[in-house]
Parts: C-alpha cells; sequence; structure tokens
C-alpha cells in the first residue's frame, strides 16, 4: 500500500512538471517539427538528413519570430496600441528572418547538396542576397510561413487568458456573494441571545425549541449554504426557522402568514430570501408598538420562483434611508451575481404597507 501511494505521488509530480509552460513551448515546438517530417515532400530531398537539417532551420527561425514577437512587439507596441510602429517592427523582423533563411540556403545547403538546388543556383545563384530578399512576392510567403506558429501561440494565449479572466471572474463573484451572505443582519443573532437568556431565566419549555431552531440558523448559514445555488425546501426550511424565532421575539405583536406551494424540487440563491424577511422585520415590525402584519407567499410555476412578501407600515416609523439603501443595494448586487438580467425585482411602497415580488428562474 505504502509503494502504491508513493508511485501515485511520483507520478503525480511528474505530471506536474509535464504542464509546466516551458515543457508545454518544448512539446508544441517538437510537435511542429513533427510536422514538417509528416507532410514532407520525400521525393524532394535526398535523404533523413536532409529533411531533418532543412526543417531544423526553419523551426529555430520561426522559434525566434514567435518568442521575439510574443515577449517584446506584441507588449511592448501591440498592447500600447502603437499599431504602425508594431506593423513595421513585425515586417523588419520577418524580413530578417527571411534573409536568414536565405543567408542559410547560400553558404551551407547550396554547397552541401548541390543536386537538390541545382535549378534554384541556376534561377537565382547569380543575384547577391538583397535582391533575394527584395523579391516581395517570395518574401511575403516565406513570411507568413515563418508568422504561423506565432499565431498559434498567441491562440492558445488567447484561450489561457480567457479561461483565467473566467476564473477570476468567478471567483470574485463567489468572494462577493460570501462577503453579501456574511451580511445577516447582527441585531438578529444579538436579539435572539438576549430572548433565549430571558426565557432560561424563566425555565421556558420554550428555550430547547428556541435553541435548536438557532443552531439550526447558525449551522445553516456557516456550514451549508456555500455552493452557488441550495435546495429551495431548505430556505424554506430556514425561513420558518426564522419566522418562529422572531414569533418568540415579537409575541402578539406580529402576525405572520407563509403560504407555499412546490411541487417538484429546484434550486435558488442561497439567503436571497431572507434578507427580504430581515427587512420586513426591521422596517416593518420593530417600530410599531402595535400589531404587525407581514404575509408571505413563495409558489414554484413551471421554470419559475415566485416570491412575495407584504409587510405592514409601522405608524410615526423612523426611516433610516441610508440604511434601507444599503440592504436594497445588497439585495441587487446578489440578484446580479447569481441571476444576471434573468430576475425582475419590484419594490412597491403604499400607504400603509410594502409590497416585494421576485420572480427568479429555477435552478
Amino acid at each position: 500500500m505504502i509503494n502504491l501511494l508513493a508511485m501515485i505521488e511520483v507520478l503525480r509530480k511528474k505530471i506536474a512538471v509535464l504542464n509546466t509552460p516551458v515543457v508545454r513551448h518544448i512539446l508544441f515546438w517538437l510537435a511542429v517539427y513533427g510536422s514538417y517530417f509528416i507532410t514532407a515532400n520525400w521525393t524532394f530531398y535526398q535523404n533523413i538528413t536532409q529533411v531533418a537539417e532543412t526543417y531544423f532551420m526553419m523551426t529555430c527561425l520561426q522559434i525566434i519570430v514567435a518568442y521575439i514577437s510574443l515577449n517584446l512587439l506584441i507588449p511592448k507596441l501591440l498592447n500600447q496600441k502603437k499599431y504602425v510602429a508594431f506593423a513595421i517592427s513585425e515586417l523588419i523582423l520577418l524580413v530578417c528572418i527571411v534573409a536568414c533563411y536565405n543567408y542559410a540556403k547560400t553558404l551551407y545547403f547550396y554547397p552541401e547538396y548541390p543536386d537538390l538546388y541545382a535549378e534554384q543556383i541556376r534561377t537565382f545563384g547569380y543575384l547577391p542576397l538583397w535582391e533575394r530578399v527584395a523579391n516581395i512576392p517570395v518574401t511575403l510567403s516565406k513570411s507568413v510561413f515563418y508568422f504561423s506558429p506565432t499565431l498559434v501561440l498567441l491562440l492558445f494565449r488567447y484561450f489561457k487568458n480567457q479561461q483565467e479572466l473566467l476564473q477570476l471572474n468567478e471567483q470574485k463573484k463567489t468572494a462577493e456573494l460570501t462577503a453579501l451572505k456574511h451580511q445577516l443582519n447582527p441585531h438578529f443573532l444579538f436579539n435572539t441571545l438576549n430572548n433565549l437568556y430571558a426565557l432560561a431565566i424563566k425555565k421556558s419549555d420554550q428555550t430547547p425549541e428556541v435553541i435548536e431552531k438557532l443552531s439550526y440558523i447558525l449551522d445553516y448559514m456557516l456550514y451549508r449554504c456555500n455552493e452557488k445555488f441550495v435546495s429551495l425546501k431548505q430556505e424554506i426550511e430556514l425561513i420558518e426557522n426564522y419566522l418562529a424565532l422572531e414569533k418568540v421575539r415579537y409575541g402578539t405583536r406580529v402576525k405572520i402568514s407563509f403560504h407555499k406551494k412546490m411541487d417538484h424540487p429546484v434550486k435558488i440563491g442561497p439567503l436571497l430570501l431572507l434578507t427580504f424577511l430581515e427587512n420586513a422585520f426591521k422596517h416593518g415590525v420593530s417600530q410599531e408598538l402595535n400589531e404587525a402584519c407581514i404575509a408571505i407567499q413563495l409558489v414554484v410555476e413551471a421554470d419559475f420562483i415566485h416570491f412575495e412578501i407584504k409587510n405592514s407600515k409601522a405608524k410615526n416609523a423612523v426611516v433610516k434611508e441610508k440604511a434601507r439603501s444599503i440592504g436594497l443595494k445588497n439585495i441587487h448586487q446578489q440578484l446580479d451575481l447569481l441571476y444576471a438580467s434573468d430576475y425582475t425585482l419590484q419594490i412597491a411602497e403604499g400607504k400603509n404597507d410594502y409590497l416585494v415580488s421576485l420572480k427568479l428562474p429555477s435552478k
């Protein structure tokens, strides 16, 4: 067993090494070099050494073009929006590479393989090097050849950057959602603990029930709602426990109705609905000296979740506009991160009540 684990660890390390950028680039160029062997015109060349030397030189020149372009010209010129300077610099680089190719053929390949290049020597051998490079059609055709691996590497880099960008955006969304979910009103916990203390002093029979429901809420919020979407059934249970605790807190000062209809299991963004409940108690119950009312409806129809909550408005209530705007901003941020534009949220303020209507696509 120990030997097996050791072998797995060694294999894992080898795979990790193969996944490094240097190794990936080496494998890429080996693949490029190997592709030339596969597509080479073997009837044209005299032997395998000739093929190996010819395409090794071409691959080396392609490597030079690729890394000068990727590490110098593109970052320093193209990314800085110096388009004319980039085009001129890239053209000069490619002309120089073609010149190097012709120079290598003249000094090495022509003398080494005179029979193979006899026709080219008769046609162009009398021309000086600068005239061969100045042959625009030939130079451009060779330039495309030497620049083609650079385009492939650019595509790889683009897709890698897009993947990293998507991953960063997902991580950012997760971090933002986590921060927003942790903004549950701390007064709720403080007041619940105070009520629990009072019940314990009175040795009330409600004490175990309050402890159980508070324990469930804390456990759910800390450990069980870390996914992007959670079961609506769990969220309903959270709401019911929350309402039960607030009922203990306010007693006869609040009348609560909760009607729900869910024919099939669906998922929803965690703690979204709880935020609306918090606002309802904060703005509709906590400041009401007489009886307050909260009516909640939750219906799942087809592919949508309909949530509606109406709470009475306290008479002579002191409204903290800044606090309310922060709460609504929090809700909108969570909805935008989870559902983008695939939701509708309507908040209406009447003479005697507030009404919130939310429609979400089920997951």
